[in-house]
């Protein structure tokens, strides 16, 4: 009984194992789906210096190439070329984008303020959580 019990609790362990490593594979997908997403959008053409921060709205022509503008399709008015999408270009080079800037913004300023609060405290031998649990 003893050993069926010991194969038990190992067999839940290991189950939750398999379930972190698929966790882990899912997360490493998209950081790789995101870097060529990324780096799709830095070869889009664009005729100005981009900086992080701004939105850029993207466009195709006839030709079928894409390119980047300041114009949103309703500064346009009757926009000249198919409009694509929109994105925010952050300050690591990373795009957002258009639907989720609200919501990387809002992680964005959750993160500031715990590295501003973790930059205030004094040093620590032991682990800080403070923030973290509120």
């Amino acid at each position: 009984q003893a050993d069926d019990f010991i194969r038990a609790n190992a067999c839940n362990k290991l189950t939750a194992i398999a379930e972190q490593i698929r966790y882990l594979q899912e997360q490493a997908r998209k950081v790789l789906d995101e870097a060529n997403r990324d780096a799709d959008l830095h070869h889009v053409a664009c005729n100005l210096v981009k900086k992080p921060g701004n939105i850029y709205y993207m466009y195709r022509r006839e030709s079928g190439q894409r390119y980047f503008s300041i114009l949103s399709p309703k500064e346009w008015g009757t926009s000249p070329h198919e409009f694509l999408g929109a994105y925010k270009l952050q300050h690591d080079m990373s795009w957002t984008p258009f639907e989720d800037i609200e919501k990387r913004d809002a992680e964005i300023n959750i993160l500031d303020k715990l590295l501003s609060r973790q930059a205030a405290l004094p040093p620590c031998t032991e682990p800080n959580f403070q923030g973290l649990t509120k």
